[in-house]
């Protein structure tokens, strides 16, 4: 599983990122190219797995963004937004147990008439 946090900051009318514990570059005219840029980068070091991103304005003109390869967490990659990704879960082979559902009890609505006045009398 490969982790790469990237800081993002924006110079005029382009966006920069640098890994921020690595070698990966990248810059582009919009946030959106940037992100398609970064996943490639990351999936060029490590291609383990499925992809998950998740981009972050910290300022105006700066941001975290964070890609996630392998863990089990499935192929999907979330592009853009503002928010942190869900945590992935293991691949550790054994099924998780699905939480008890709670039985749901149905509320009659009550009427006016059942609290011994009447709304409209």
């Amino acid at each position: 599983m490969g982790v790469f946090t990237f800081v993002c900051k924006e110079s005029g009318a382009a966006w920069s990122a640098k890994q921020l514990n690595g070698e990966l570059e990248a810059s582009a005219d919009c946030t959106f190219t940037l992100q398609r840029q970064l996943v490639q980068a990351a999936l060029s070091a490590d291609s383990s797995g499925g992809v998950q991103s998740s981009f972050s304005y910290v300022s105006p003109s700066s941001a975290v963004f964070q890609v996630i390869i392998g863990g089990g967490g499935g192929g999907a990659a979330f592009v853009g937004g503002s928010g942190a990704s869900a945590p992935v879960a293991s691949g550790g082979g054994a099924a998780a147990e699905a939480p008890p559902t709670e039985e749901k009890k149905e509320e009659k609505e009550e009427s006016d008439d059942d609290m011994g006045f009447s709304l409209f009398d």
